[in-house]
């Protein structure tokens, strides 16, 4: 296809390297040279000799790629994909809620802008929210957990520390209702549920695992089941049935898809690599603070 031969050949010419989300297109999915999810594909990027990272994602994304490579290039295909999660705290909301609680330690999940995160302790991904909240907070601490109010009663529920929470949300999978997985769980009575930790209280505990999506693809890779239900953004099933083709996935429901995920096509990513668009930027000092709260998820990990 010379749409690929076009994107494969721009890359070696600008030595770049092209990530894409777990929830992005198939087709933006099988040109990419790593697929993951948002700081599994920052922290490679960090790794590689390349000087150009595309990142096929949202926007928190890229920034959170350039501020880990501050020396590379760093493009989003689509300036508008953004994260409505992201967008529903500002760094001004933050600094209130700190203000209203001085005592508190700040924890934002990576899904937040650099301004944001600049603003917090530490970070976390959904991945590493329970291990983060147990071993870097001492027993007496009061904790502001944003933006997401449903990993933060998630990850209460698992480690019994109360939280300052932000009353965001992820739009994809609060459309996740729980007759969704009572109707596939009738019609696959063998199939093992496994949702996302953003998705409310009333999916997490009825589902069977509960999982970022890295959690859920080294599970199925390592489960003796055959066939899941996966409560997430619909784009992971195309890499799940990729990696394992002797077993069967069915959505909870079609409804959980990002529309901002979907933005980004093929000809986009070509696009972006002729014109070198579009730039993220961060400023520096919001970098430098920004970094430091990354670093310390990092090393938890």
């Amino acid at each position: 296809m010379e749409l690929i031969e076009n994107i494969n050949r721009l890359k070696k010419e600008k030595n770049a390297v092209i990530l894409a989300h777990n929830y992005q297109i198939p087709e933006v999915q099988d040109i990419a040279d790593y697929v993951g999810d948002s700081l599994g594909l920052s922290i490679q990027a960090s790794k590689t000799t390349a000087d150009v990272i595309v990142f096929c994602g949202v926007y928190f994304m890229a920034e959170t790629a350039k501020i880990l490579s501050p020396e590379k290039t760093v493009l989003i295909p689509d300036k508008n994909a953004g994260c409505p999660m992201a967008d529903m705290i500002t760094a001004d909301q933050l600094q209130k809620l700190k203000a209203e609680h001085p005592k508190a330690k700040v924890l934002c999940y990576v899904n937040t802008t650099a301004e944001v995160k600049a603003e917090c302790d530490i970070c976390c991904t959904s991945g590493n929210a329970d291990r983060v909240v147990r071993e870097a907070f001492r027993p007496e601490d009061e904790i502001i957990f944003a933006p997401d109010q449903y990993l933060a009663h998630y990850i209460s529920t698992q480690t019994g520390r109360d939280f300052i929470s932000w009353k965001g949300y992820c739009p994809t999978h609060v459309k996740i209702l729980p007759e969704d997985i009572a109707a596939k769980r009738t019609l696959y009575p063998g199939a093992e549920v496994l949702v996302h930790p953003e998705c409310p209280a009333s999916i997490t505990s009825i589902a069977d695992k509960v999982l970022s999506t890295e959690g859920m693809c080294r599970y199925v890779q390592a489960s003796q089941a055959n066939e899941f239900i996966i409560g997430t953004e619909i784009g992971i099933l195309h890499r799940l049935q990729k990696e394992n083709p002797g077993k069967i996935f069915h959505p909870v429901s079609e409804r959980a898809s990002c529309p901002n995920m979907k933005l980004t096509t093929l000809e986009k990513v070509l696009w972006s690599l002729e014109e070198m668009g579009f730039e993220v930027t961060v400023p520096p000092d919001i970098m430098r603070k920004a970094r430091k709260s990354l670093q310390r998820m990092i090393d938890y990990k």
